[in-house]
């Protein structure tokens, strides 16, 4: 694409499917995911004549638009998803509400029935503009097709600007294979707005008064690209640094600064920290639930600086001292020039020491197979690995103990979705062919999407998968012994080898129950570079990182 055409555009006769695949092209996005469907089709022939696009079809639409949510993560441009009216928009809904909460920025075009159809509940018809409405930044039914880069243009600024996340695109059947005339406009630029001196002589003034200051880092920093600045100012002014919930990349955590993760089952003596501090600098973070263990941890006793792209977040939950509205890249540059005269090692130091003491991975022969294989993890992947989690207990031994020493090395649902960690890897995967990417996964939501295996296999996404298989809801298990001991409902699962079934699909695979074996097998499976699912047996009686079912059910009966 020449600089004329990015400035100007010209002028084309297309049929609406046309545009759209320009308006894809245009934004330099090589891979959509989609299941097809008779609405659509249009669109699907018009990719098939775009060389620099692929399309990547699964075999559900949830694990479609899980896809698209990781190659977003990784490739920090919208990942695009297509499926056809009312049931494949509900299928993939859940992609939508995970790239809601998790700040992701995607392109949802779904196909609709014909606009002579609509309002007389038509085969799979339903409002999708209004369905997903309370999911999405922006939803939208396109009427008329010289509209289409105007409306596919807007929906991708949307999508990337401020806060990001997911635009659904409503698409009339009847209108796609319309031609009209279209002019498109240039690829989007990001606005990156900067902070006012006024306001970065406040953050200087509340940083000076400061005693044990913490910074919150979260996913804003890293769609801002703004990981290395963060380090460059946390050293600069020796501030301890914690991640916010599955943002563990934001920061290095074998740096000295960095002092832990707020999450699910966070350690005491993380929790600690910020319960010792008197001034938050949360920056590129809502502040969510999970972050902030139920809105508690952030006390009036507090000082809360708080810098956000998008205006919405700031005092949305905790009404800040001061409230920047600012990329988060920008922002650290300027905040770089304070003179802060005010010396923290004691506080960051003493911090750093409580997280490592935590944070440990030395192995004894008592730890938990799902310890042990973390540790082999951490000392086989290089370091610039990408890794991949599904929501369950399992991955607080991810959380606790693996240490994510590069930027961009971690992609996990804040939204909590079961069946998404496969999925997001292969989108990972295809964003970062040259890198390996391993995802994990518990059995119960391994099973949502194991049919993704098939995808990966078809279309060679050497994946390495482990399942970690005790058999039960595990996360839900625990909550129910916690809360109605011994009254086990609904969280048990049958037998399944997902060895055998990803054998089936034509994946390579194994089955271990110790540290050992799975060793051995993954070493081969770095070689091979194959689709792989490695099967991790595991007991049901070590329930979390910290405790046991025994230890539960002893609790509650004292």
């Amino acid at each position: 694409m020449n600089i004329e055409e990015n400035i100007v555009g010209r002028e084309r006769n297309l049929t609406a499917a046309q545009g759209i695949v320009e308006c894809i092209r245009r934004e330099n996005i090589k891979k959509v995911f989609c299941v097809p469907g008779e609405s659509f089709l249009p669109v699907l022939d018009a990719l098939y004549d775009e060389d620099d696009i692929d399309v990547i079809s699964a075999r559900h639409e949830g694990g479609a638009s899980f896809m698209a949510e990781g190659y977003a993560k990784a490739s920090l441009k919208p990942g695009v998803v297509l499926a056809t009216r009312a049931v494949g928009g509900s299928n993939l809904a859940i992609g939508v509400h995970t790239a809601f909460q998790d700040s992701t920025p995607m392109v949802v075009l779904l196909g609709q029935v014909s606009q002579e159809f609509r309002g007389r509940e038509g085969f799979q018809e339903a409002d999708l503009d209004r369905y997903f409405q309370h999911i999405a930044k922006w939803t939208v039914e396109i009427r008329d097709s010289k509209r289409i880069p105007e409306i596919v243009g807007r929906a991708f600024r949307v999508a990337r600007t401020g806060r990001p996340g997911p635009v659904v695109i409503s698409l009339p059947e009847d209108i796609l294979a319309d031609e009209a005339e279209m002019q498109f406009g240039p690829p989007i630029i990001i606005p990156r707005p900067s902070p006012s001196q006024f306001e970065v002589k406040n953050v200087e003034a509340n940083l000076s008064h400061a005693k044990k200051p913490l910074i919150i880092a979260g996913g804003g920093v890293k769609s801002a690209q703004a990981e290395d600045r963060l380090v460059t100012f946390a050293e600069k002014f020796q501030l301890p640094v914690i991640a916010a919930f599955r943002r563990h990349d934001v920061f290095p955590n074998d740096h000295p600064l960095y002092v832990g993760h707020l999450g699910l089952g966070t350690e005491k003596e993380v929790l600690q920290t910020v319960k010792e501090s008197d001034l938050i600098l949360a920056l590129g973070t809502r502040l969510s639930e999970v972050t902030t263990q139920d809105y508690s941890i952030i006390t009036p006793d507090k000082r809360l600086i708080h810098i956000d792209i998008d205006f919405d977040t700031i005092g949305k939950v905790f009404a800040p001292h001061v409230g920047i509205v600012a990329d988060v890249k920008e922002a650290l540059a300027l905040l770089n020039s304070m003179t802060v005269d005010v010396d923290w090692h004691t506080w960051r130091a003493e911090r750093r020491k409580r997280y490592e003491k935590v944070a440990s991975l030395s192995i004894s022969e008592n730890d938990s197979i799902n310890k042990q294989i973390i540790a082999i993890l951490e000392r086989e992947l290089p370091s610039d690995a990408i890794l991949t989690n599904d929501a369950g207990n399992f991955a607080g031994w991810l959380h606790a103990f693996y240490p994510f020493r590069e930027k961009h090395t971690y992609i996990g649902p804040t939204s909590g979705a079961m069946g998404y960690g496969m999925p997001a890897a292969l989108g990972a995967k295809l964003a970062y062919p040259e890198r390996h990417v391993v995802s994990l996964s518990g059995d119960g939501g391994f099973m949502m999407t194991a049919q993704e295996i098939e995808t990966a296999v078809r279309y060679n996404i050497p994946i390495i998968s482990i399942v970690f298989n005790n058999n039960m809801y595990g996360t839900i298990r625990m909550h129910q012994e916690m809360h109605y001991p011994e009254k086990v409902i609904a969280t048990e699962l049958g037998q399944v080898s997902y060895k055998n079934l990803a054998l089936g699909m034509g994946a390579v695979a194994y089955q271990v129950d110790s540290a050992e074996l799975f060793e051995n097998v993954f070493d081969e499976a770095l070689k091979k570079n194959k689709v792989t699912v490695i099967e991790v047996i595991t007991g049901k009686e070590q329930i979390s990182v910290s405790s046991t079912i025994t230890s539960i059910r002893e609790k509650h009966s004292k």
